[in-house]
């Protein structure tokens, strides 16, 4: 497929060739207007003449605008056989675009004819005309604002005529000036000007679609003249002039030379260079004068000055600001008191410790390059010999043995400041009472006190670290000047968690009082660290632990207890809370051979802190102590197995099956069936060949104590059968029946009655030994 449409191009390109005229000379569109607003609609049609209609009979014909296919084309075969097809653009939103005539030709669009449209805006009036005499090139520069973009091509003019009134009436025509492209100011060259004749000058701006004009501008050239900037620089300093006062500068200009016979007012303006300061205007200078002395500037400060000038009385326009000059002001000499105070050394007495702070009196007291520390000797009249110069606020040095006195004063390049007497007094004063002091915020301290009687002029107040460090050796000191206060609020060089050392010293008139001090810090902290653990010893399911408490710090809030939390290989956690006095602890549950991490938080009312994690194993169970523990379980089945013993053989319900019960003689049934009276009724035993027996008689035998494997109660032995016990038989058992029955229950003789002489078993009578008893032996029947 492909290639058949390959080839049906390639015929239809050569059939192009072959024919006599090209497509693109068979149509010619027409159009409305090539040039319309922006917006506007816009018809164009497009005509195929009659020798190309070879090509087809009835060609179809499409619009593109750009690269769009347009609808909505009327086609129509003319009178003289072209064909013809119109099109209506209803919106033309394209400042820029190409309208084709196309057919469909070897399946491809080919471009008849084509046009290009423009759509646009008349341009707007020119506003904000001006002009300037430029003196240096001798020609009026004039300038305006072109208005908003038309999209269309529009040049500028600058139009111009003379006239000797009012540009009323116009005169002698001025060449048009044409600007370059795009830009919106032109120059009129000083050949057609007349500088001192009034000129009527305005702006025409013309495009495709229409013209307009600005307002029109009459002026002299010469009232509009615009001068160039004087040359600004500093006086050359002059042996016989007084060097300038503090906070002033000198200055001098050098006019431009092309206006040098043209009557003109300056303005200066200047600003400092540190800081965001906005210009400060001075004006109008002197005239005649080409110098000015400024004042009222800040001392020792570096500025920045301009100036520029206008033609005066005459109309003109300021010239643009002169290059900046940069100049510092001169020094004043330190306009300061110095409040004062001294200590002695400890080791040497005659060594002094001055310390003095500088309060301004004015608002600009000028700068303090340093400070000198001198004494007049009393011998040596007009001598002034200095001790220290330094540039700190103390000062250290040897105090002559005949000084009772000290000056102090501050310097810089401008002069010294007014000295400051400085007595060395031997007099003390009364000391503070109730020195106090605590922490309002992290950064502030109060310190209170109750003042001595008399009143003081004055208090010195120093405070810093302690222990002094390295970095902060030098103490921040304060004097208060009221006698009467009773405390003050620290707040310079407070930092948080530290602990501070304040010193308190009262000062009087000739004297100054013992100095006392006190400690308080800022803010008390959390616990640096947490005491590090130590394992003791270790089991199988305990660890013993032990720390060494942290000693206390300075600053630092006692400990209110600790907390030891543990995890292990599961990472599940527990803890335990200890108070603050505990040294070690031991954890239990703990599971053999496993893995736990451990660490102890020190706590405070401050907060909190971990120590370091400690991990540890607990031991393993050993193979010995397996055996033993299986040994323990056996001996404990082995005692179960003998206790189910017991209670199975004890047990009422379970011992007859085993054990039946040996029948009691003397607790029988066998008085059931003996007759109740034997009257004279002989009782002979058959086959023994031994005497009549007339009389029974039990003999009972001492109670025994039973057997170990005896019980109490006969009727529940569940051990080995009862022993045989004797019975005798005395006397004849006629005679015996013969007696009466009640004499039978109150007889001396032992007998058993006759309710208890019932015998379930057999009684087997043997012969009776010599001295005439009788033993019954009881026969037990065994099952």
């Amino acid at each position: 497929m492909a290639r058949l449409r390959t080839c049906s191009l390639t015929w239809a390109a050569l059939i192009i060739l072959l024919l006599p005229g090209s497509l693109e000379e068979c149509g010619h569109i027409s159009v409305s207007a090539p040039i319309v607003h922006l917006g506007d609609p816009i018809t164009a049609s497009c005509i195929i003449k009659q020798n190309c209609s070879h090509l087809d009979l009835e060609p179809q014909i499409l619009w593109r605008l750009g690269a769009e296919l347009q609808p909505g084309g009327r086609q129509q075969r003319l009178s003289d056989g072209s064909q013809q097809s119109t099109i209506t653009l209803p919106h033309l939103n394209h400042t820029r675009a190409f309208l084709s005539c196309c057919l469909n030709w070897g399946n491809s669009l080919q471009i008849l004819d084509q046009v290009e449209l423009r759509a646009g805006y008349p341009p707007a009036v020119p506003r904000n005309l001006s002009c300037l005499m430029n003196l240096t090139t001798s020609s009026l520069i004039c300038q305006w604002e072109p208005g908003p973009e038309t999209h269309l091509p529009t040049s500028f003019t600058l139009k111009s005529f003379k006239s000797r009134g009012n540009c009323q009436t116009q005169g002698d025509s001025i060449m048009d000036c044409v600007p370059e492209d795009r830009q919106s100011h032109c120059s009129i060259p000083r050949r057609h000007l007349l500088l001192y004749q009034n000129m009527g000058i305005w702006v025409q701006a013309e495009n495709a679609l229409g013209t307009s004009m600005s307002p029109q501008l009459c002026l002299e050239p010469m009232d509009v003249v615009k001068l160039e900037p004087p040359m600004l620089r500093t006086m050359d300093p002059s042996p016989e002039a007084a060097p300038p006062q503090a906070g002033c500068l000198q200055l001098c200009w050098e006019p431009w030379q092309p206006a040098l016979h043209i009557n003109q007012k300056c303005e200066l303006r200047h600003k400092p260079q540190s800081g965001e300061a906005s210009w400060a205007l001075v004006g109008p200078l002197p005239l005649e004068a080409l110098q000015y002395e400024l004042c009222g500037l800040l001392p020792a400060t570096a500025y920045t000055l301009q100036i520029r000038c206008i033609r005066w009385p005459l109309p003109g326009h300021w010239s643009n600001w002169s290059p900046s000059l940069e100049l510092r002001t001169t020094e004043r000499a330190p306009a300061v008191r110095l409040n004062t105070w001294w200590r002695q050394r400890q080791l040497d007495p005659r060594t002094v410790q001055l310390f003095w702070k500088p309060v301004p009196l004015e608002e600009d007291s000028g700068q303090i390059q340093g400070y000198v520390v001198s004494w007049r000797p009393s011998g040596q009249a007009g001598a002034i010999l200095p001790l220290c110069n330094t540039t700190e606020l103390s000062c250290t040095f040897p105090l002559p043995s005949e000084a009772q006195e000290v000056a102090l004063v501050a310097y810089n390049s401008a002069g010294t400041s007014c000295p400051t007497p400085v007595v060395f007094s031997e007099s003390r004063g009364p000391a503070l009472t109730r020195l106090h002091a605590m922490a309002r915020d992290p950064h502030s301290l109060w310190v209170g006190w109750e003042p001595p009687s008399p009143w003081p002029r004055g208090y010195v107040i120093e405070w810093g670290l302690s222990p002094p460090s390295t970095s902060n050796s030098n103490k921040t000191w304060r004097m208060e000047q009221n006698g009467s206060a009773t405390g003050f609020l620290l707040q310079e060089n407070i930092r948080p968690f530290q602990l501070y050392e304040i010193t308190v010293t009262p000062l009087y008139q000739d004297a100054m009082g013992p100095s006392q001090h006190v400690y308080a810090y800022s803010q008390e902290m959390a616990p640096r660290h947490a005491p590090e653990l130590h394992l003791k010893h270790i089991g199988k399911t305990w660890a013993q632990l032990e720390w060494l408490p942290e000693p206390p710090e300075l600053g630092k809030s006692p400990l209110t207890h600790y907390t030891i939390f543990w995890t292990n290989a599961q990472n599940q956690s527990f803890s335990t809370i200890l108070n603050a006095s505990s040294r070690g602890f031991v954890l239990h549950g703990l599971e053999p051979a496993s893995l736990y991490h451990i660490h102890l938080m020190a706590a405070s009312q401050a907060g909190a802190t971990n120590g370091t994690v400690l991990t540890l194993m607990t031991l393993i169970p050993e193979g010995s102590e397996l055996h033993i523990l299986l040994g323990l379980f056996g001996l404990l089945l082995l005692l179960s197995c003998l206790c189910g013993t017991a209670w199975l053989c004890c047990s009422p319900s379970r011992k007859n099956p085993l054990w039946p019960s040996v029948p009691d003689p003397a607790h029988s049934s066998l008085g059931s069936w003996v007759p109740t009276i034997m009257e004279e009724e002989a009782f002979q035993l058959p086959g023994l060949g031994m005497p009549p027996i007339t009389k029974l008689t039990v003999l009972e035998e001492d109670e025994k104590k039973p057997l170990p494997w005896e019980s109490h109660d006969s009727s529940e032995t569940c051990g080995l059968p009862t022993l045989v016990q004797t019975y005798v038989l005395q006397g004849d058992l006629r005679a015996a029946s013969a007696q009466p029955q009640s004499q039978s229950g109150t007889s001396n003789q032992a007998g058993p009655p006759r309710q208890s002489s019932h015998f379930k078993d057999q009684i087997m009578l043997h012969p009776a030994p010599p001295n005439g008893l009788l033993y019954l032996f009881p026969i037990t029947s065994v099952l």
